[in-house]
Formats: structure tokens, sequence, C-alpha cells
């Protein structure tokens, strides 16, 4: 026995240093590649001076020192497409783009040494060089594909390119594009901001400054904490669900239930700020948050009003219930809309406010509720009676509730094959309306009235005409 013993704890003594090293030796997850493809406008236009020396001139130089700074980035490869350089201006070739140096991990000296060659000559094709872009990245779901287009003039090819760039990033071609306007005005900006985020370098130090916070943006880390509160601003609410909804293709790039450790602080997720986003806060009902303001390359902390209580839907203490399962649909105080649909005899978390509530008993009941913060609010209704109609007649009726100012509500229609039912209602005064089949108008209508009692039955018959 002894024996039997120590081979037990020695067999699991070996179980338990195997799980262990197997868990220390479990695989990383593979970093993943950015590809950075910069799309170089080199129409004729870029000849143009610009402080002193031509803007093709600014634009080729410093390329070569950022392609040069970032030569030994990890898990970086660059590409270089250039248009507008092959064909003269008046040849008005709208096909003038092509990929001059393909993807590749420290490619500068390529870059480079193709820049050297390049020279400003002739059209504009945007669109034509955006739909190019597609099949120069590699198919990689994995990778973070970045566009960035240096241009000093708008389409001039009668393509769109907001809406090729749109229809690119849907596909997940690219993410959101950088778009850099050298040497213009204002008003061209704004037929450029539908591309991507799109910045205004009307100087060279703005360019030189811009293209750095571009790589800055697309290389440093960027982490979001999502501070979910109550009323006072107390960091209690947690457990719930949250999307990051990309707010240009509206497609959803991260779903998180939210998480706050033992101090109360909420964890920290990495966010790629190359998109924008709303924040979809999955209470009931939802809250959207709309741009976030999320800052490249730092720890960014958000922090929202998401206060609950809590809807207890509790049926009436009957074995069985003469209903079967009651329903209950919740919709906010003043909108149409159903926020939430429940069986009795179940609890659901809302967000705090007022709030109708109604239930699908007969006839169907509503009530106005408020939801407090941190607070359980109950909803029930009178036990039923039962409504028993004995004649057996086909025909046509109805049944209406008998309200306090002596009008009527319809609320059920009797079953056309026949009259006899037994109905489970809630407690009231009623009235049944009736007429045969057979009969040969409307003056054989029958009406009998009637109380429903919780936990009784009520028998009416109906005169046969």
């Amino acid at each position: 026995m002894l024996q039997q013993v120590r081979s037990y704890w020695l067999l699991l003594g070996i179980f338990l240093l195997t799980t262990s090293l197997r868990a220390q030796k479990a695989p990383q997850e593979k970093p993943r590649t950015t590809r950075i493809l910069f799309l170089l406008d080199a129409s004729g236009s870029m000849n143009a001076p610009w402080e002193g020396r031509p803007r093709m001139e600014v634009a080729k130089s410093l390329l070569a020192k950022m392609a040069d700074s970032l030569n030994t980035y990890p898990n970086l490869e660059l590409g270089l497409r250039v248009y507008g350089h092959l064909h003269e201006a008046k040849e008005n070739n709208c096909e003038d783009s092509k990929l001059e140096v393909p993807f590749g991990a420290r490619n500068a000296a390529a870059i480079k040494k193709k820049l050297q060659t390049v020279q400003g000559r002739g059209n504009t094709p945007i669109t034509y060089s955006l739909q190019q872009s597609a099949g120069d990245f590699p198919a990689d779901r994995t990778a973070r594909n970045v566009l960035i287009l240096i241009t000093d003039g708008l389409e001039s090819c009668k393509g769109d390119p907001c809406a090729t760039s749109l229809a690119l990033q849907r596909k997940r071609v690219f993410l959101k594009p950088f778009v850099i306007g050298i040497g213009a005005e204002k008003e061209f900006g704004k037929q450029l901001e539908c591309l991507g985020q799109y910045y205004n370098a009307a100087d060279v130090k703005t360019f030189r400054s811009v293209l750095d916070n571009v790589i800055t943006q697309t290389l440093q880390k960027t982490t979001v904490s999502v501070n979910l509160t109550d009323e006072s601003g107390r960091p209690v609410e947690s457990n719930v669900n949250m999307t990051f909804v990309n707010n240009v293709t509206e497609q959803p790039e991260y779903n998180y239930v939210h998480y706050r450790d033992a101090q109360g602080k909420p964890d920290v997720l990495d966010i790629d700020a190359l998109q924008s986003y709303d924040l979809v806060i999955n209470t009931v009902p939802p809250v959207r948050q709309q741009n976030l303001a999320i800052r490249p390359g730092k720890a960014n902390v958000l922090t929202y009003k998401t206060p609950q209580g809590t809807l207890g839907l509790q049926s009436p203490n009957l074995t069985p219930n003469p209903y079967g399962k009651v329903q209950a649909v919740v919709r906010a105080a003043g909108n149409p809309a159903t926020v939430v649909a429940l069986p009795f005899g179940t609890k659901q978390k809302l967000l705090a406010g007022n709030y109708e509530v109604e239930l699908l008993t007969l006839p169907r009941i509503t009530r106005r509720i408020t939801i407090k913060q941190g607070q359980e609010t109950t909803v029930t209704y009178d036990a039923p009676g039962t409504l028993n109609i004995v004649t057996d007649l086909k025909g046509y009726g109805s049944i209406y509730r008998l309200n306090d100012d002596e009008s009527q509500t319809w609320i059920y229609n009797l079953p056309e094959a026949s009259s006899k039912i037994n109905l489970p209602m809630q407690p009231g005064a009623y009235r049944l309306v009736f007429r045969t089949k057979t009969s040969t108008g409307s003056k054989f209508t029958d009406t009998r009235n009637f109380t429903i009692r919780s936990g009784q039955t009520t028998s009416v018959s109906m005169f046969t005409k």
C-alpha cells in the first residue's frame, strides 16, 4: 500500500512538472508585420518651386531620409509606388503609375536609388494608383498595411479617389491612409480629407514634422483603458461587452468583455491608432461613443458613465401557471423601439433610467418603472383567473376589456372553429361579443359581460339565435 502511495505522488509530480514546462514553452504570438507603401506624386506640378527648391526634390530628399531611419526597425517592410513620372502631361496618360520598389525588409537603399531617378512629368492619376496599390500589398491578413500618399494636386483623370479609398479600406487592403498635401492651400485639403487622415504641409518644416508624426503613429504602441463608472463617477461597472467599431468602414475591429482588477483598475488594451473608432458599450440599451479621442503612441484612459440597475420579472406563486411562460417587452420611456424581451422568472441588468415594461398577459399590462444604479426593481402581475366559454358554436367573436370610463378595449378574437375555450386572463371586467356563422344578420349578435377573479374560473354561455 505504501509503495502504491509513493508511486501515485511520483506520477503526480512528473505530470505537474511536465505541464509546467509545456506552459513555459508555449509558443509566443508572432509579431505582426507592418508594411508602409509610399505613394509619391511625380506629376508636372511637383516641379514648382517650394522655398527655393522644386517640390519634387524636397519630397524625395525627406523620403530618402525617412527610409534610412526606418531601415533597422524589426517586422517592418517598405515599398514605393510613383505616379505621373513615366509620361508627359500632354500625353494625358491616366495609367501612369508603377510600383518602383516592391515591399521588402531593410530596402532603404533600393528606395533611395529609385528616388534619384524620379522626375516630375505627367498627370495625377490618384484613383488608378490607389486601385493598383491593392495588388502591391502581399496577401497577408495578419499584416498592418499602411499607405502614405504625398501629393500637391487633385485627381486629374476623372476618377473618384475617395470612393476607391473607402472601398479598399472595407476590403482591408490597407488601413485608413495618410494624405500629406505639400505646398497646398486649405481648400485643396478639404477635397482630400475623405481619402484618410489629411495633413497640410504648407512649408518644408511642417512637411518634415508631418512625416515624423505619421511614422510615430504607425510604429509606436498605443494602449487604451476604458473606465466605466456610475453617475457619481465611481469606478464600479464592469463585465460589459465592448466593441471598437471602425467608424470609416463600420466594421468591428475589437470585441472585449470589460475587466476590472481587485484594485478597481480597468485593464490595458492594445489598440491600433491608425484607425478611428466609435466605442459601443453593450449595456442594455447600448451606449455609443463616437470618434474616440485616442492619442497615438500614448497610454489612453477613456471614462464613461454607464450606471446599471437590475430589472427582476417575478411571476405570481402559481403551480402550474395558467399562462405558461409569460414574456415582457422592455422599452425606454418615450421610445417605441424594443430594448429587450425577457421571460418572467429572469433578471436583466439595464442602464439606469426610465422604462416601460409591457407584460404579455391577457390583456397586456404596461408598467412604468425607474431603474436605479445598483438597485433591483421587481415587476410582477396579478394571478390570473380563467374564462370558460361552455357553448360550442362556430362563429365570430371578440373579448373586450371594460374600462373605468365605460369605454371598451379589444383584447382577443375567438377562434372561428369553436367558441368553446378555457382562457387564462387577468382579473377585471370584460365583455364578450359573438355572432354565429349561421345567423342571418348583425342583429343576432350576442353580448355578455363577465368578471374574472384571481385563481377562479368564470363560465360564460351564449344563446343560439
